[in-house]
C-alpha cells in the first residue's frame, strides 16, 4: 500500500530555492544540555512540576507507578520517535517538491484553473507519493463506542483544557437552558420594547416581562414544531401531567378552552419528575383566570430525534407565573459531545503549563474538578453535575447523563517537548506524553472507580490533530495499539478521531479511514486549519484569494462534500461522528440559528460551537433535520472526486489597492489582538473585537490563515515589507485601544513597538510565514511567550 510513499531523506540544496523551501518540520528536536533540575526517570530527564502531577494525580487509583509510567514513555519513544520523524521528513520533502512545481509552472505561464493545468497537477502529486493509490471504499468497523457519537447528532463543544471554568462549562453543557439563551443573546432582538437590562453574561438587575413574554412564545412554537399535539397548540395550553393508560404513562394536556389533548406523535413523552397531576375542582377554576397560579412543579421528558428535552413546569417562578402554562424553562439536550483541548485552543509552552493541564484532565475523569468562584459577595463551589433523575413512562426510575461525553485532543505529530527529555538531551515527541497522560487519566473511568461515568461503552477517546495523509495516521494507530498492551487495555479501548484538516490528508481520506477502520470514531472538515494549509502548500502557484473569499472557492465545496461523501461511503451513519467546523462569532446567535443548519443539511452528524449557549440554540437545528435521513439521501449522490480540491485559490482578477490594503489590516488587526493575549496572557483562545467591532473567537487556526494569507501576498509583491510593518504600526494603536480597558495589565503594544515581544512574534509569523513548516505558528508563539514569562519573572524579582 505504501510503495508509492517516497522514502524520506533530507532535501537536497537543489531541489530548494529558487523559491525558498521551508524551514524543516523536525526544527525543534535537536539535543540540548539537561537541566540540573531534572529527575531521571529511567532513561528519561524530567521536570519536577510533571514529576509530581504524574506521581499525585495521573497514577494513584491506575494500579501502576508512577516509574512504570516513565518506563512506558521511554519504550514508546524508542519504538515510534523515528517513525514520527521520517513522516515530518517526508512532509519537507514533499512540500520542497510542491514548491519547485508550482514556482517553475507559474513562471511558464500555467493559471491553474484550465482542465490542462489541473490533470497536471493531479499527475505530479500522485508521482511523488502525495496523492496515493484508493483502494475503494473503506468499511468502519470501531467497536464499544457511546451512543453520544455513534447514533446521537447532536453539537460539540470545544474547550482549552487548561481552564477550568472552560473545562466545566464544556462538561456541564450536556443540558441548557432554551429560555437563558434566548433572552441573553440577539436571537430576539435587543429592541426598546424586548431590550435586555444589562449585557451578555450578566445578571439583569430588573426583569424585562415583555423579553420574557417573547421568549416563551418562541418556546411555544418550537414545541409546536417538535412536538405537536393533537390538536390544539402549545400557546394555549394550561396544565400538562403524566396519566397512566394500562400500565404505561402518557402526556395529558389541558388547553384553555377546557379540552383536553395529547402529542400527536405520543412516543415522544419519555418520562416526568417531580409532582404533576391533574387540577382538582379548585385547580380548575384557577385555570381559567388571567393569570392561573396553580401549585404544579415538575418535569416532562420528551425525545424527539435522540435528544431530550425538558419542560420544565414551575409557577412560582416569574416566568413560569406568566406563562399560561407555567412552564419556566425549556432545558435541551445540547452538546452530547465535549472536547476537551490540549492543541490549537491553548498556550502551553513549558512543564508548568502542561502539568496544570493534566491536572484538570485527570480532574474530568475522576469527577472531582471543581471551581470557587465568587458570585453575590459569597463563595460559590462550581462541580461537574450529576446524572438526571426521572420516573421512565413504566413509573420506574431511571437516569439520564448529566454531562457531555469528553473527548481529549492532543497535540500533531510536528511538536516536540524538552519539559520530558532522554538522556542525551533530545526532547521527546509532546503527543507521545499526551497520550499516555489523556489514557492514564481515563483509567479512573475505565475501572469505575470516578465519582462518574464518563464512557460507559468503556472506550477512550483521543482526537488526533495536523496528520498529513495515511502514513500518518498508521503511525498513530500503531502507537495506540502499543500504549494499549502496555496499560493492559482491550485492543481498540483507545478511539481515534481524525481531523481532516491538512490536504495531504483530504485528498486520501478514504485510505487514512483504513488504516484506522477499527478504532476511528470521528472524522471533522476543520476548514479553518485546511484553508491554512491549503495557503501553505499552494504558496509559488500565485496569489491567493482573499479570507472571506476562500468558502466561495472550488476547492473548498469540494473539500466540505469529501468529507461527508467518504465518511458515508466508509459506514460511519451509526458508528461515528462526521463533523463540521467551528462558529467563530460567539455573540451572534441569530445568525447561527439561521445559518449553521446548513451544516446539518450537508449531512454533519456534528459541529462545532463555541459556548453552551451556542450549543442550546444549535441543538434546535437537529430537531429540525432527521440527520439520520438526510445522510441517507447525500449517500445517493455521486461521490466528490480528488481532482476537485486541487485548484489552488488564486486570484483571477487583480485588487484594487484599496482591498488590498484594508484585507492587509483586517488581518494585521486579528493577528496582533491574538498573539498579544497568547504572549502576554498565556491565553490560546479568546474572544476579541474584529476591526468592525464585532466579537469574534481567535485561535492557532485561524492565525495560521491570517499569517499565511499574508505571507503569501508578500511574497508575490501584493503588499511590501514597508506596507506591512506600517499596518501593524497601525493596528497596533486600534488593538492597544480596544484591549486596555478590558485586560487588566495590558501593555500597550504602540509605544515601543520594536521592543514588543507580542508585536515582533505577530510580524516575525508573515515575515517568516512562506518558510514556516506547514505554516504552523506554533515554534514562533513558544519561543515568545517563554521569553515573555521569563521577562515577567524577572521584573518580580
Amino acid at each position: 500500500m505504501w510503495a508509492a510513499l517516497p522514502q524520506p531523506m533530507p532535501p537536497s540544496p537543489a531541489s530548494l530555492d529558487p523559491a525558498g523551501c521551508a524551514e524543516g518540520s523536525r526544527e525543534g528536536v535537536a539535543a540540548a544540555a539537561v537541566p540540573d533540575s531534572y529527575v531521571a526517570m529511567g532513561g528519561l530527564r524530567v521536570h519536577p512540576a510533571l514529576v509530581r502531577v504524574v506521581e499525585e494525580a495521573v497514577c494513584p487509583g491506575t494500579g501502576f507507578s508512577a516509574a512504570y509510567f516513565w518506563s512506558c514513555l521511554e519504550r514508546l519513544t524508542q519504538e515510534f520517535r523515528s517513525q514520527v520523524e521520517e513522516c515530518l521528513a517526508v512532509r519537507d520533502v514533499m512540500q520542497a517538491e510542491i514548491d519547485n512545481f508550482y514556482d517553475r509552472r507559474r513562471r511558464a505561464g500555467a493559471t491553474f484553473s484550465e482542465q490542462g493545468a489541473l490533470d497536471e497537477s493531479a499527475a505530479f502529486l500522485r508521482k511523488i507519493g502525495y496523492i496515493e493509490r484508493s483502494y475503494g471504499p473503506a468499511s468502519v468497523d470501531t467497536q464499544f463506542v457511546d451512543p453520544e457519537i455513534a447514533q446521537i447528532p447532536a453539537p460539540q463543544l470545544v474547550a482549552p483544557a487548561d481552564n477550568v471554568r472552560y473545562v466545566l462549562n464544556a462538561v456541564n453543557a450536556r443540558w441548557g437552558s432554551l429560555y437563558g439563551a434566548l433572552y441573553g443573546f440577539d436571537v430576539l432582538p435587543n429592541s426598546a420594547m424586548l431590550a435586555r437590562p444589562l449585557g451578555r453574561g450578566e445578571a439583569p438587575a430588573e426583569r424585562n416581562p415583555l423579553r420574557e413574554e417573547a421568549v416563551v412564545e418562541f418556546g411555544n412554537r418550537l414545541l409546536d414544531e417538535i412536538a405537536p399535539l393533537a390538536w390544539g397548540t402549545w400557546g394555549d395550553v394550561v396544565r400538562l401531567w403524566p396519566k397512566f393508560v394500562g400500565s404505561t404513562q402518557h402526556l395529558e394536556v389541558l388547553l384553555k378552552s377546557g379540552a383536553a389533548t395529547s402529542l400527536r406523535k405520543p412516543w415522544l413523552f419519555v418520562g416526568s419528575s417531580g409532582y404533576l397531576g391533574p387540577p382538582d375542582a379548585a385547580a380548575a377554576r384557577e385555570i381559567h383566570k388571567a393569570s392561573p397560579s396553580v401549585s404544579d412543579k415538575g418535569r416532562i421528558f420528551l425525545r424527539h430525534h435522540g435528544l431530550h428535552f425538558v419542560l420544565d413546569v414551575d409557577r412560582g417562578r416569574p416566568i413560569g407565573r406568566g406563562s399560561l402554562s407555567g412552564i419556566s424553562d425549556i432545558y435541551m439536550e445540547s452538546a452530547l459531545t465535549a472536547i476537551l483541548d490540549m492543541e490549537d485552543s491553548v498556550a502551553t509552552v513549558d512543564a508548568e503549563d502542561k502539568a496544570r493541564l493534566y491536572a484538570n484532565i485527570c480532574g474530568v475523569f475522576r469527577g472531582t474538578l471543581e471551581e470557587r468562584v465568587a458570585q453575590d459577595g459569597h463563595l460559590k463551589t462550581r462541580r461537574m453535575r450529576n446524572d438526571v433523575w426521572l420516573r421512565d413512562v413504566t413509573g420506574k426510575a431511571i437516569t439520564l447523563p448529566g454531562r457531555a461525553l469528553c473527548l481529549v485532543r492532543n497535540v500533531g505529530h510536528h511538536l516536540f517537548t524538552d519539559a520530558v527529555m532522554t538522556a542525551d538531551g533530545r526532547p521527546v515527541p509532546e503527543g507521545f506524553l499526551d497520550c499516555l497522560v489523556t489514557v492514564a487519566a481515563a483509567f479512573q473511568d475505565l475501572r469505575g472507580l470516578g465519582r462518574i461515568y464518563n464512557s460507559r461503552a468503556g472506550s477512550v477517546y483521543i482526537v488526533k490533530p495536523k496528520m498529513h495523509g495515511p502514513r500518518e495516521v498508521m503511525v498513530t494507530n500503531n502507537f495506540f495499539g502499543k500504549v494499549e498492551e502496555l496499560f493492559g487495555l482491550r485492543r481498540n479501548t483507545i478511539k481515534m478521531g481524525v481531523l481532516d484538516e491538512e490536504r495531504r490528508t483530504s485528498v486520501n481520506l478514504g485510505e487514512c479511514i483504513r488504516v484506522a477502520s477499527q478504532r476511528v470514531f470521528f472524522i471533522n472538515a476543520g476548514f479553518m486549519d485546511r484553508t491554512g494549509d491549503e495557503i501553505h502548500t499552494c504558496m509559488f502557484a500565485g496569489p491567493m484569494v482573499r479570507k472571506a473569499d476562500m468558502k466561495f472557492e472550488p476547492w473548498f465545496k469540494a473539500y466540505e462534500d469529501s468529507t461527508v461523501d467518504v465518511g458515508l461511503t466508509s459506514g460511519f451513519q451509526g458508528k461515528g461522528q462526521i463533523g463540521k467546523g467551528m462558529w467563530r462569532k460567539p455573540d451572534s446567535m441569530k445568525a447561527m440559528l439561521e445559518s449553521k443548519i446548513e451544516e446539518v443539511m450537508a449531512g454533519a452528524s456534528t459541529a462545532w460551537v463555541p459556548s453552551p449557549a451556542a450549543a442550546t440554540l444549535h441543538s434546535i437545528h437537529y430537531h429540525r433535520v432527521d440527520v439520520q435521513a438526510r445522510q441517507m439521501q447525500i449517500a445517493m449522490r455521486p461521490p466528490s472526486h480528488v481532482e476537485g480540491m486541487l485548484q489552488p485559490p488564486l486570484l483571477r482578477e487583480p485588487l484594487s489597492k484599496e482591498a488590498i490594503l484594508q484585507e492587509l489590516r483586517e488581518n494585521a488587526q486579528s493577528m496582533l489582538g491574538y498573539v498579544v493575549q497568547w504572549v502576554d496572557f498565556g491565553v490560546g483562545c479568546c474572544e476579541m473585537r474584529d476591526l468592525c467591532d464585532v466579537a469574534v473567537t481567535e485561535d492557532r487556526a485561524t492565525l495560521r490563515i491570517s499569517s499565511q494569507l499574508l505571507a503569501n501576498w508578500l511574497h508575490h509583491g501584493l503588499i511590501s515589507e514597508e506596507e506591512l510593518r506600517s499596518a501593524f504600526a497601525e493596528m497596533a494603536a486600534v488593538v492597544d485601544a480596544q484591549s486596555r480597558d478590558v485586560l487588566p495589565g495590558y501593555r500597550p503594544m504602540c509605544e515601543h513597538p520594536e521592543s514588543n515581544i507580542a508585536f515582533c512574534t505577530a510580524l516575525r509569523l508573515v515575515l517568516e510565514g512562506r518558510r514556516a513548516a506547514g505554516g504552523y505558528t506554533e515554534r514562533v508563539l513558544r519561543e515568545a511567550r517563554r521569553r515573555a514569562k521569563a521577562a515577567a519573572a524577572a521584573a518580580r524579582l
